[in-house]
């Protein structure tokens, strides 16, 4: 992957932005827009887009989509007692026991804070609760105030808090940070419209950093509706399968550096995933297929029944150890990702139908 992509990559993962409060991370993909789109624009909900106009010479026709979530998982303040710790509840889905001992970055109208998550010490637990599974509601954040109204100083109820885990690459290929779930989606969009930008395709191709994924998929539901694309391909990271103790049954054989995976499944269309399986065997790449029941768990399965309906795809990068302080996935799955994008929109016309 090129310096500048890397460059965006880093500063697009460590903004801190979880769902509802994606302002910062939205920004630095707006910024990076800019730089050659046609149109960037946002909505309400704080939806990004970024429109590269297509060769039909209209800005309003049928559309190709690409819809990554920029949101992350994090925590909002609920409460500060009078010793000055923060009581604090979840924003997505948590594993407790990954954030023992964590320090967080706080965000807020006062700025950003440093604070660390506090838990009595095992010295000072009964036996019986030892062996219990941590449940947030035991532990707090102490961000070293004296008391409540010092602590009012720095934060305040309702600002929100992430892991201080930033961008880190473990190789050339392979990198971790907190919240690759779901910035690299958003980060995807935008370069399979940034190679697409110096071709133009028969249609207008929009990228768009959606909102709230990991709360709801409301983002993403509003962005389809209000676009009515001729196709919408969800970018978002999946499950491998090269990690001890992996589930193939459910996963089947997926490996971070194996390439892009494919997903089939009620909330995807057929053909177009018929369609991004030979875009993917055009280009020789060995993309996995995993199959999904009712839901797939990504904005695919809001933007399907957006509408009157929306044709809609999903395109997925492996991440191991997803909703922890350090995700982890391969560069090169990225940047396939994003020629695969490019490769399916080519064979996309006004007259493509997606009925099945």
């Amino acid at each position: 992957m090129e310096p500048r992509a890397v460059d965006f990559l880093r500063r697009l993962l460590d903004a801190v932005g979880p769902a509802g409060y994606e302002e910062a991370p939205a920004k630095v993909w707006r910024d990076e827009a800019a730089t050659f789109a046609d149109d960037v624009t946002s909505d309400v909900l704080g939806n990004s887009y970024a429109r590269v106009n297509g060769t039909d010479g209209d800005p309003n026709g049928p559309a190709v989509i690409f819809v990554g979530h920029i949101d992350e998982i994090g925590f909002v303040i609920r409460h500060i007692d009078d010793e000055g710790y923060l009581w604090f509840g979840p924003i997505g889905g948590w594993d407790t026991e990954v954030i023992l001992g964590q320090r967080v970055r706080i965000a807020g109208e006062r700025g950003e804070t440093i604070g660390l998550i506090g838990k009595k010490a095992a010295h000072l637990l009964k036996k019986e609760d030892r062996d219990k599974p941590t449940e947030l509601r035991d532990v707090w954040i102490d961000i070293g105030a004296r008391d409540r109204a010092d602590a009012l100083t720095k934060v305040g109820i309702g600002d929100v808090a992430v892991l201080r885990q930033d961008f880190v690459r473990l190789t050339d290929d392979l990198c971790a940070s907190r919240c690759m779930d779901n910035r690299v989606g958003a980060f995807l969009a935008l370069e399979a419209a940034r190679l697409l930008s110096t071709e133009r395709p028969q249609l207008s191709v929009i990228a768009v950093a959606s909102t709230q994924e990991e709360t709801s998929y409301g983002g993403a539901e509003v962005a389809a509706f209000a676009l009515t694309p001729k196709v919408a391909i969800a970018l978002d990271l999946t499950h491998p399968t090269d990690y001890p103790g992996a589930d193939k049954k459910a996963n089947d054989k997926v490996r971070v550096g194996g390439g892009p995976v494919l997903s089939r499944g009620v909330t995807m269309n057929s053909k177009v995933f018929l369609e991004l399986r030979a875009a993917s065997q055009r280009l020789d790449f060995d993309c996995a297929v995993q199959g999904s029941g009712a839901s797939s768990g990504t904005d695919a399965d809001g933007m399907i029944r957006a509408g009157a309906g929306v044709a809609t795809g999903l395109v997925s990068v492996p991440a191991r150890y997803m909703h922890s302080p350090n995700e982890v996935l391969s560069l090169s799955d990225v940047e396939q990702a994003s020629r695969l994008l490019a490769e399916f929109t080519r064979g996309v016309t006004a007259d493509t139908d997606y009925r099945p």
